[in-house]
């Protein structure tokens, strides 16, 4: 297979695509962590991520963590790791993603099976580049219970209701914490130096829990 030089950000879509040739495809891109492919029923894209996309996902991820830290919470984080069904003819790979209830069963885990592990509980979703590529019906094929998706106009929470995803006002994963908390905090972690933002997650997690 030839090798595509992409731009930062650029996004390729293609259409009537096999399940062998997307099989190909993510072992050939399988050492290059900046990309994402999503496979949806013969629709296939391909995306770059950007710098901002990539910080915008690492600094989601690391709130969820410092939070889950804090509360003693059972997690763990299998990243931008490949989930596929050959049976649903649909394949994704989360900005981030991350177990709770099953987080003792999956911690051991090196490789996944979709087909008869559980999905991830959490997934994070980045949505700064305006692609229109709608991923969230593949995550609900795959029954992942809620997303948390970034965009310009902050965070929101989805939570699985049936076949397809509802806003919701509180975190089920987390469930201290609200979309406007979740906004607030990752823009202050932009703002403050890492050690007094720390301090702020803590003081502020103590403080819902009573501790």
């Amino acid at each position: 297979m030839a090798t595509v030089a992409f731009q930062p950000s650029e996004c390729v879509v293609l259409r009537d695509v096999s399940w062998d040739f997307y099989e190909r495809l993510l072992a050939e891109v399988s050492e290059s962590p900046g990309t994402r492919i999503t496979f949806d029923q013969g629709l296939l894209q391909i995306m770059v991520i950007s710098a901002g996309h990539d910080k915008y996902n690492r600094s989601l991820q690391t709130l969820v963590q410092m939070i889950a830290f804090e509360m003693d919470l059972n997690f763990c984080c299998f990243g931008s790791m490949t989930f596929k069904r050959p049976d649903l003819r649909r394949g994704f790979e989360p900005d981030s993603c991350f177990y709770f209830q099953h987080a003792d069963a999956m911690r051991p885990r090196m490789e996944i099976d979709p087909e008869v592990d559980p999905p991830p509980e959490l997934i994070l979703e980045i949505d700064i580049t305006r692609d229109s590529f709608d991923r969230f019906p593949i995550f609900a094929a795959m029954s992942v219970p809620e997303v948390w998706r970034y965009s310009d106009s902050g965070v929101t929470f989805f939570s699985l209701e049936g076949a397809s995803y509802q806003a919701i006002s509180r975190s089920k994963a987390i469930p201290i914490l609200t979309p406007e908390t979740a906004t607030h905090l990752l823009e202050e972690m932009m703002r403050l130096r890492p050690g007094p933002w720390r301090r702020k997650v803590q003081d502020w997690v103590r403080q819902q829990i009573g501790a």
